[in-house]
C-alpha cells in the first residue's frame, strides 16, 4: 500500500450512527467528509436523507451534500468521479478523506478503483422501457431484470427503475449483463489504502428501534412537508422520487391512506432497507464491524483509525 493515498470509510446500515462518528473521527483525525450517499447530494431534501445538522457541518467540512437539484440525475458513475476529485482535493491540503454513506455500491465502487466506460444510449429503447413500466409496473421489469441477469437484481431494489431499466437497456444494446461489465471495469489493484468501519447492532432488534425513533423524530421535523414537495415535483425528480422517505407518503396526498399507515410504511421500509444493506456489506471481507450497542465503539473506531495511520 506504500504510496497509496489513506482513506477511512464508515459504513453500516441507516440510522447506525455513521454521521456521528464520522465527525467524531474527523475532529480527531484532521479529516473532512466525503458523503456516499445517493440522496444527500441533493439540495432541499434534508430530513428524509438524514443529512448532517447544519451546525454539524460547520464543525467539519463535508464534501457531496447539497450541490445539486432534485431534477439533475445522479448515479454511481458520477459519485465515483466526483468522489474521486475530493479525496484528491483534500488529500492535497494535508487532511484525511473519510468516506461516510450507507450505499453499498457507492462505497464498493469506489474503493475498487471501478473504471466506468461510456455506456451506449438509445433512446428509442429507453421509450420502450418506459412505456412497458406505465403499462406493467416495478415487478414486471424486475422479473426482467431478474432473468437477464440474476445476480446483479440481488443487488437492485424492484423500486429503483432507474437502475432496472438501465441493466435492461445496456443489455438490449450490447448483450452484456450489467454484472459483466462490473467484473470487467474492476482493475487488479485498488487505488486507495482504505480503512473500513462497519457500524452495526449485535441486537437487531435494538437496530429497528432507532430506526423506528428516527421516523418519529423525522416526522417532528417536517419530513411530510419535504415528502410533499418530492410528491408535487414527482415528475422532474426521476432520481429521488423513488427515495425511501418521501414515496411511502404518496397514498396519502391522493387520499388512498392514512398519515398513520403512512409512517408505519416508512418504518417498514426503512428496516427492509437495513437488512439490504447489511447483507451488501456483509459481503466486504475487509469491514471491521464495531458493535455499538455491546462495545465502546467510538474508542475501537479511533483506535482502528489511529493504528492504520501508522502504519
Amino acid at each position: 500500500m506504500e504510496g497509496k493515498k489513506k482513506i477511512v470509510i464508515v459504513c453500516g446500515p441507516t440510522a447506525s450512527g455513521k454521521t456521528g462518528l464520522s465527525i467524531m473521527l474527523a475532529e480527531k483525525y484532521n479529516g473532512e467528509i466525503i458523503s456516499a450517499d445517493s440522496m444527500q447530494i441533493y439540495k432541499k431534501l434534508d430530513i428524509g436523507t438524514a443529512k448532517a445538522t447544519i451546525e454539524q457541518q460547520k464543525t467539519v467540512k463535508h464534501h457531496l451534500i447539497d450541490i445539486m437539484e432534485p431534477d439533475q440525475p445522479y448515479n454511481v458513475q458520477m459519485f465515483v468521479e466526483m468522489a474521486k476529485s475530493a479525496i484528491e482535493e483534500i488529500t492535497s491540503r494535508g487532511k484525511l478523506p473519510i468516506i461516510v454513506g450507507g450505499t453499498g455500491l457507492y462505497i464498493e465502487s469506489l474503493i475498487n478503483g471501478i473504471k466506468f466506460s461510456k455506456q451506449p444510449d438509445n433512446t428509442q429503447i429507453k421509450r420502450e422501457l418506459q412505456k412497458q413500466l406505465e403499462e406493467n409496473g416495478n415487478e414486471f421489469m424486475y422479473k426482467i431484470l431478474q432473468d437477464i441477469d440474476p445476480e446483479y437484481s440481488k443487488k437492485v431494489h424492484p423500486n429503483n427503475t432507474v437502475r432496472v431499466l438501465r441493466a435492461i437497456e445496456i443489455f438490449k444494446l450490447t448483450g452484456c449483463t450489467m454484472s459483466q461489465q462490473l467484473r470487467d471495469s474492476k482493475p487488479k489493484e485498488k487505488p486507495y489504502d482504505s480503512l473500513l468501519i462497519g457500524l452495526n447492532y449485535s441486537n437487531r432488534e435494538k437496530l429497528y428501534e432507532n430506526i423506528n425513533t428516527r421516523v418519529d423524530i423525522m416526522m417532528n421535523n417536517k419530513l411530510l412537508d419535504e415528502a410533499k414537495y418530492v410528491y408535487d415535483n414527482r415528475s422532474n425528480f426521476k432520481t429521488c422520487v423513488g427515495a425511501i422517505g418521501y414515496k411511502e407518503f404518496f397514498p396519502f396526498f391522493e387520499n388512498e391512506s392514512t398519515l398513520e399507515i403512512c409512517v408505519d410504511k416508512l418504518k417498514q421500509a426503512s428496516r427492509n432497507y437495513a437488512k439490504r444493506q447489511l447483507t451488501w456489506f456483509h459481503r466486504m471481507n475487509e469491514i471491521k464491524w464495531v458493535m455499538i450497542d455491546t462495545q465502546n465503539y467510538e474508542q475501537i473506531a479511533s483506535n482502528l483509525t489511529q493504528e492504520f495511520l501508522s502504519i
